[in-house]
C-alpha cells in the first residue's frame, strides 16, 4: 500500500497550518511524475480539445512560481511575464516531459522553501493579485497554489490514462 503524502506525517520544516499545502503540492508531484517518460506525441497530444499533459506541467510550473511570488507580496517579473506568454503560445521545439518536469519540481523546491520560511502570524496579511491588484491574503494564495496544483495534477492523470488507451502518436 503506497500512503498519500497528508498520511506520511508532517513535512520537516513548515508550520503546522502550512503541512495542508506541503502535502498537497508534493502530492501534486508524485502524481504528474509519470509524465516525464510520455513520448512526445502523447505529451503534447489534446484528446477531445482538452490540454495537452505538457501544457498542464508548464502551466503547473508557472502558475506555482506567480503564486508564491503574489504571496511575498512582490509583483510578477519580466521573466515570469514571458513564461506566462509561453504558456499561452507554446514554444516550438516543445519541451521533453523531462525537462517540464524538472521545471515543476525547481518551482516546488521553491515553494516547499518559501513555506517553510513563512511567518504564520503573518498568514492574514493582505496580498494583491495581478495587474487588476484583486485582493487575497498570503494563505489564500498559498492554499489557492495547493488546491491549483491538486486540480491540474488531476487532469493530467486522467488526460495519462486516457492517453495509455492510444497508440502513440493519435490526438
Amino acid at each position: 500500500m503506497t500512503l498519500e503524502r497528508w498520511q506520511a506525517g508532517p513535512v520537516p520544516g513548515i508550520p503546522p497550518l502550512l503541512q495542508p499545502v506541503a502535502h498537497a503540492l508534493l502530492q501534486a508531484l508524485d502524481d504528474v511524475t509519470p509524465a516525464a517518460t510520455l513520448p512526445a506525441p502523447q505529451l503534447w497530444a489534446r484528446p477531445g480539445g482538452a490540454a495537452a499533459v505538457g501544457w498542464h506541467l508548464l502551466h503547473l510550473a508557472g502558475s506555482t512560481d506567480r503564486l508564491f511570488t503574489y504571496a511575498r507580496g512582490e509583483s510578477l517579473s519580466e521573466a515570469q511575464r514571458r513564461d506566462l506568454a509561453l504558456e499561452r503560445d507554446l514554444p516550438e521545439p516543445r519541451p521533453p516531459g523531462a525537462d517540464l518536469l524538472h521545471l515543476v519540481e525547481a518551482r516546488f523546491r521553491a515553494a516547499l522553501d518559501q513555506l517553510a520560511a513563512t511567518d504564520p502570524d503573518r498568514l492574514f496579511d493582505p496580498r494583491e493579485v495581478g495587474r487588476a491588484r484583486l485582493p487575497s491574503t498570503v494563505l489564500g494564495l498559498l492554499v489557492h497554489a495547493a488546491e491549483h496544483a491538486a486540480r491540474h495534477a488531476g487532469q493530467m492523470v486522467t488526460t495519462m490514462k486516457f492517453l495509455s488507451g492510444l497508440p502513440v502518436g493519435t490526438d
